[in-house]
């Protein structure tokens, strides 16, 4: 594992009885232990040819951010409803418990542009395929994903369509 992975914390029982919580605000908190991070997210997406990164609400936007600015990249946030100013366009998905919904504005993205996800945790793969399927919807090429954390138990890479790479840097 990266050096950076020790500033992970985990929290037993968070938010609830028998979950393991991946804590990333110590991560966040370390200059360089950030910095590391967000360039070995942007690593294997060097030559890619990404134009924007859409960073999915909300610890993506963190991620995305910093990730789009190290690859000279837009950012564009995928938010939950009512969150951003008409007009948009929405995926409806379906969680574990209910549903939900991911919006972008309707001219975030413009048609084929060469777009890469990013989120901080891949769990149980819904969002991330709510997000792949919202870009292809406001007319963008989903190169791939990047996430900080897979969470291997709960089998979302299952959800990722298509044969675009999916990069997880750490798998718990």
């Amino acid at each position: 594992m990266p050096p950076f992975a020790a500033l992970i914390r985990a929290v037993p029982d968070f938010p609830g009885p028998g979950v393991l919580f991946r804590d990333v605000t110590p991560l966040l908190a370390d200059a360089q232990g950030f910095a590391d991070c967000i360039a070995a997210l942007a690593a294997p997406w060097r030559d890619a040819g990404v134009q924007a990164v859409c960073g999915i609400e909300a610890r993506g936007f963190i991620f995305g951010a910093a990730l789009a600015q190290a690859l000279g990249a837009g950012f564009v946030p995928l938010r939950k409803p009512g969150k951003l100013p008409p007009p948009v366009l929405a995926v409806d998905y379906q969680l574990e418990y209910g549903s939900d919904r991911l919006e972008a504005r309707s001219d975030a993205i413009a048609p084929g542009t060469r777009v890469l996800l990013a989120d901080d945790v891949l769990a149980t793969g819904g969002t991330l395929a709510a997000a792949q399927a919202l870009v292809a919807r406001c007319g963008g090429e989903v190169v791939g994903a990047s996430v900080l954390i897979e969470l291997e138990a709960l089998r979302g890479r299952a959800r990722w369509s298509g044969d675009r790479p999916l990069h997880a840097l750490l798998r718990y």
